[in-house]
């Protein structure tokens, strides 16, 4: 059987106390400064308890149920309703929210946490409340006043969701021929006219309401992504005093058939003249779907960390208990038939590719975090631009590298398991399903790849980029007379430096064909998730060594954090040598074949 979750608090406080120092990070910022560590540790423990009670139980029914589609009825599997009312009565969906609207006014940095343990639990129910987190952070950035007092309310509540409705099936992540069309009617609203697809939550019975946040174009738009507006179309429209009115004209055609992610509803949603209120400026819808999609993009990459934790724990499990052959270098259990196949090398780099990706993703997307607690909360304009800046050239990594890092930690997990891990009780067939949507929505890796050579690095003359090779620039000059961290900082400041010339050979090749910044993207996003997180896991060493020298009850915890950073420095870190050999590979053997000769 599959092995029940159990939130890592250990580990998730340990990022949150000793690497990011959250409570000196939420005292600088004077709307989290109560925020103290006491509270923190009391959130961690209520959601712990949370996903590991209501939440993972009804991950695998959820699965083999499914969700069902009866004639624009959308109906999810046994146990989500209830565990979504639980959810809402708790409060946990408005813990990060402003308290003038019905939140609690804590830093998104705690809600993120929350997630993740979400997310791990059951990631098809977590998606439910987590559409609604960008339509909340959309409406409180772009929203009139009135359409926060009706919208907002109810959506940090919980009462209503939110949904993304941005994709169309000849458009995919070109929003720049979107034909979705907002008519404007003479009461200052607009009939919103179209079919939008892949919608995450589009349609389901867990809450009284659904907010779908729409991007369609006014009769007089210009062309491309210049003409584009969001508009706010309920499902159902809301009365003077809040509660829901008359059903509007957008309703669900169908479900997707999916590979994973079954228990979430991905909907057709078909707009038939619906009722629509412009949020933000028009023609400026896409500007104004940023805030929904940076929220959502940090939403995946987290999706990627649980994938990772959560094959990471069921293959634990399952590798102490599982006896198969014995050690080649002598037996480890004689009293048994064979050996658990925990002692046999393959199996350990496995886990500890698992152990690796798992916790230095976490540490990177909580450092993001903490980045958004800063955007939205810091008091100057300086910090929130230093800020907004790091988000911006992070964001790509986390979301491309930490979602095809729990891809393969995913597939380990099957293949720890053996032939169990292809059958369905054992659960990891079903992370495998459910997490190979991370690499592809929120736009693809190969996308995402994209906007991070691209748009955040050339584009910026390597601005952003130097932003942050300076932060690790500067930890390597701190550690470097450290003959405990040598084994750390002497190859990271190399790959730092390293990071810096390559971009410059890109650079330069791309001024005589823009194409080699496609060519080399990809690779180029692989090598920068590979160095950030060896970044994190010499800054955890540190942290860890440092620990130990003061003397510590816990010197068991803090020995496996160095020596998971000694793996990941020998193991996986030697990765970023066959980027770099790719990316020195070019453009011309890409094209140099002709279209007629793929012929088959």
């Amino acid at each position: 059987m599959a092995t029940p979750y159990k939130a890592p608090l250990r580990d998730m406080q340990f990022v949150m106390h000793e690497v990011l120092e959250v409570e000196k990070h939420y005292q600088s910022i004077p709307a989290y400064a109560d925020t103290n560590r006491e509270l923190v540790d009391s959130v961690l423990e209520a959601g712990a308890q949370f996903a590991e009670n209501e939440l993972s139980p009804i991950n695998r029914s959820g699965d083999e149920e499914g969700c069902q589609w009866n004639n624009g009825v959308v109906t999810t599997p046994k146990g989500f309703k209830e565990a979504y009312a639980k959810f809402v009565e708790l409060g946990f969906g408005a813990l990060a929210s402003p308290v003038e609207h019905g939140g609690q006014g804590l830093p998104p940095s705690l809600g993120i946490a929350m997630s993740e343990m979400t997310g791990t639990a059951n990631w098809s129910w977590s998606m439910y409340p987590g559409l609604s987190h960008g339509a909340i952070n959309t409406v409180e950035a772009h929203g009139t006043p009135e359409q926060k007092e009706v919208y907002l309310t109810k959506l940090i509540s919980g009462e209503w969701t939110g949904t993304m409705c941005l994709t169309e099936s000849h458009a995919g992540s070109d929003l720049g021929i979107i034909r979705t069309k907002a008519e404007p009617k003479a009461d200052g609203s607009y009939a919103i006219t179209g079919t939008k697809i892949f919608i995450s939550a589009g349609e389901h019975d867990m809450a009284e309401n659904i907010v779908h946040v729409v991007l369609a174009r006014l009769p007089d738009a210009p062309k491309g992504t210049k003409g584009i507006s969001l508009f706010l179309v309920p499902k159902f429209l809301p009365k003077a005093d809040g509660s829901v009115g008359e059903r509007n004209a957008v309703v669900c055609g169908s479900i997707e058939h999916k590979m994973g992610i079954k228990a979430s509803a991905t909907c057709v949603m078909n707009f038939d003249g619906a009722t629509g209120f412009l949020i933000g400026a028009p023609n400026k819808g896409l500007n104004a779907m940023f805030t929904f999609m940076n929220t959502a993009r940090v939403g995946t990459a987290l999706q990627g960390v649980c994938a990772a934790e959560g094959a990471f724990q069921g293959s634990l499990a399952y590798a102490k208990d599982r006896l198969a052959m014995r050690s080649l270098s002598g037996p480890k259990a004689p009293e048994k038939e064979a050996d658990p196949i925990i002692v046999h090398p393959a199996v350990r780099n496995m886990l500890m590719t698992q152990k690796a990706f798992a916790e230095g993703g976490r540490a990177l997307v909580y450092w993001l975090s903490t980045q958004t607690d800063l955007v939205f909360g810091a008091e100057s304009e300086e910090v929130r631009k230093q800020a907004d800046d790091l988000m911006s050239f992070l964001t790509p990594i986390a979301k491309a590298f930490l979602t095809e890092a729990g891809s393969e930690a995913a597939k380990h997990g099957v293949q720890v398991y053996g032939g169990h891990g292809f059958i369905r009780e054992w659960g990891m067939e079903q992370i495998v399903r459910d997490t190979r949507i991370a690499c592809l929505y929120e736009g693809t890796t190969e996308i995402q790849a994209l906007d991070l050579l691209g748009r955040k690095v050339l584009q910026t003359q390597g601005g952003m980029l130097k932003n942050f090779t300076k932060i690790v620039h500067k930890f390597c000059a701190a550690n470097e007379g450290n003959a405990a961290m040598a084994e750390f900082v002497a190859p990271l400041a190399a790959l730092n430096k390293e990071w810096g010339d390559m971009t410059m050979k890109i650079g330069m090749k791309a001024m005589q064909n823009p194409d080699e910044v496609g060519a080399a993207a990809v690779d180029y996003m692989y090598y920068s998730g590979y160095v950030t997180l060896a970044y994190l896991w010499a800054l955890m060493a540190k942290i860890a060594q440092d620990k130990i020298a003061a003397g510590t009850t816990e010197e068991a915890f803090y020995k496996a954090k160095i020596q998971t950073a000694q793996f990941y420095f020998k193991k996986i870190l030697p990765r970023t040598k066959s980027h770099v050999d790719a990316i020195d590979g070019g453009l011309e053997v890409l094209m140099q074949v002709d279209v007629d000769a793929f012929a088959f």
